[in-house]
């Protein structure tokens, strides 16, 4: 069986962070790990707190993980300080993992800030050069590139710029933001667009930490990154398309809606 951990902040309202991530990877049948990062009071509407671990805490769990049980695969989201990055990236150079998916949250859904902005020099210098694919979504993309994005040929810009800083792989993910559902994908060399059906759905909380918790998956289950990417998205797409419609903001996917039959309980 495959193993993927996931370094991430803790949503308790379960749409989004390591409760997404380890839903997510139950869906794709592999073993999914979790460190938490950082505690977020959260829920569909809004941000209320976030409240760190301490860095040796977020060390301990991750040498508790692979010292017993090495993942094929590791995603990475939401790392509000730089002592969290810190503390990760040391433990990243320490392991050397394979497939390392890192998706840099900056904010949630409804705006609010998961990092401080002040933050994102630390997050270029310390974390982003051990990702094999980074994951932003086109305000995350901008802030990282020092650009407006507006069209797909400007995604493709911003991927080239963000894959100087030392990413393998850059996923600049279109979203709502750019028409079609575009995302454009650099592999160092070319940027290649991927499309899909747009779904008009409010349901979009934790897409992001789903996606990239897909990519992993995929990566771990053998997969090259490109098929990964795709297979992912198209989850995402069909957890979107089947939300439960909880919340009062911006609810959450059906992360198992490849294998439940809903309509069959209604």
């Amino acid at each position: 069986m495959k193993k993927v951990l996931t370094i991430a902040g803790s949503d308790c309202s379960g749409g989004a962070g390591v409760q997404a991530d380890l839903k997510t990877m139950a869906a794709h049948g592999v073993f999914g790990m979790s460190v938490i990062v950082s505690v977020v009071a959260e829920n569909t509407a809004r941000v209320i707190d976030i409240q760190d671990i301490s860095p040796r805490m977020i060390e301990e769990q991750i040498d508790a993980v692979f010292e017993d049980i090495a993942p094929d695969a590791v995603k990475i989201g939401m790392l509000s300080s730089p002592e969290c990055m810190k503390a990760v990236a040391d433990k990243l150079r320490q392991y050397r993992p394979a497939n390392v998916v890192i998706d840099p949250v900056m904010f949630a859904k409804n705006g609010d800030p998961l990092m401080d902005p002040k933050s994102v020099g630390a997050l270029i210098e310390t974390v982003l050069p051990f990702a094999d694919v980074l994951t932003p979504n086109v305000p995350e993309a901008q802030y990282l590139a020092g650009m407006e994005i507006h069209t797909p040929a400007d995604m493709e810009t911003a991927a080239r710029k963000i894959g100087a800083l030392g990413c393998k792989n850059v996923l600049v993910k279109g979203g709502k933001n750019i028409p079609g559902a575009v995302d454009v994908l650099f592999d160092g060399e070319t940027c290649h667009r991927i499309e899909i059906e747009q779904i008009d759905s409010t349901s979009t909380h934790g897409t992001g930490c789903t996606l990239s918790s897909a990519i992993a998956s995929n990566l771990a289950l053998g997969k090259s990154v490109p098929e990964a990417v795709r297979l992912a998205k198209e989850y995402v797409t069909d957890a979107i398309r089947h939300a439960p419609g909880l919340g009062h903001g911006c609810g959450p996917l059906d992360h198992f809606c490849r294998i439940f039959n809903r309509s069959e309980s209604k």
